[in-house]
């Protein structure tokens, strides 16, 4: 009965949220503005569209408000658009309403609660290299989070200028390659040495809202710089002992194409993807991430097939001994579903 009631008072809470919202009306003082940056608490929003009356403070499209939100309204997140009041007296927002988004990608925090990560995102850049070694397991991840946000996958091999030394990564990368070709994704390569393959990436993400994803110190830091050199993105190398990265975002930011019109697209860098936690989805959920696996749903001489690399009339396992699916997908997708049913248990 406890939980039926906590289920019950989350929907009430969600309504009611959603009704406080409708009912806060624009009287002209709002503000339109799209959040740049996220403080916890408090976030900066950047003006996209000046209110009907204006304030006395001298207001101009571009500027970027320090605000903190109304407490009935939904968790906000880098890239939402908002409508917000000014306080010229003090030179801060608070901001009124979140505007409708069209995707979003959320992640559980250490405490089993979906929190936003990005809203408004068009592309998901997915960043792997030679070195550090790719983890496919990594990237199929980041693959499953664009397919349950609805937001495009981009693979870039970065760091192609290594590729002669790491001819096992030139088969990860056609592998890709041909699972891209099949289901409607793009797989490139680029490197910061040679400027090889960063107009290709620009051509991909320009005009759009992209995020980038991967290991850290496969480049992503310094593909951002070459891409948006004013982002002045802090790199750093790899060490040589343990062949790793470090992280360097701390603070979820949008970095504009043009700093003056966020229409024009930009890149959200944030550190809230790093680990995607998959405890909250099911076995069909994870699936979602596999395409050609998904389409063998159903397929199985049993339905609660365990997918096992021994479990008798398995499609997916049939599917890789006739050469059309690869082991290694099924195995990641193994693994995930077994990190989602102990994170659950």
């Amino acid at each position: 009965m406890s939980l039926i009631r906590k289920r019950k008072l989350t929907k009430n809470q969600t309504r009611q949220i959603k009704k406080n919202q409708e009912a806060i009306t624009d009287d002209g003082t709002f503000a339109t503005g799209v959040v740049v940056s996220h403080f916890g608490k408090q976030l900066d929003v950047q003006i996209t569209v000046l209110p009907q009356i204006m304030p006395k403070a001298s207001l101009t499209v571009g500027q970027i408000w320090r605000c903190h939100a109304r407490t009935n309204l939904p968790m906000l997140t880098t890239g939402d658009v908002v409508k917000f009041s000014l306080d010229d007296i003090a030179g801060t927002g608070r901001i009124e309403q979140l505007l409708p988004r069209t995707t979003l990608i959320t992640r559980p925090d250490r405490y089993h609660k979906v929190k936003p990560v990005a809203s408004n995102v068009a592309i998901l850049v997915i960043v792997f290299a030679p070195l550090p070694k790719p983890a496919t397991g990594l990237i199929d991840r980041y693959i499953l989070v664009a397919r349950l946000s609805n937001i495009r996958p981009l693979l870039v091999l970065n760091k192609a200028d290594l590729l002669d030394e790491h001819p096992e990564v030139v088969q990860i990368y056609q592998e890709y390659q041909s699972l891209g070709r099949r289901y409607g994704f793009d797989v490139i390569q680029s490197s910061g040495v040679d400027m090889m393959g960063l107009d290709t990436l620009k051509s991909h993400i320009e005009g759009r809202l992209a995020i980038f994803a991967g290991q850290s110190g496969v480049g992503k830091s310094s593909l951002i710089n070459h891409i948006l050199p004013h982002a002045k993105q802090s790199t750093n190398i790899i060490s040589v002992g343990s062949q790793l990265g470090q992280h360097t975002t701390t603070t979820s930011r949008l970095l504009a194409y043009d700093m003056g019109d966020l229409t024009k697209g930009g890149i959200i860098d944030t550190p809230g993807i790093r680990e995607y936690g998959i405890w909250h989805l099911s076995a069909d959920d994870i699936l979602k991430g596999f395409d050609e696996l998904n389409d063998l749903h159903g397929a199985c001489q049993f339905r609660d097939c365990s997918h096992a690399p021994n479990a008798k009339g398995c499609a997916f396992w049939q599917a890789v001994a006739d050469g059309v699916v690869l082991s290694w997908r099924v195995e990641n997708f193994n693994e995930m579903v077994a990190e989602a049913k102990q994170g659950q248990a």
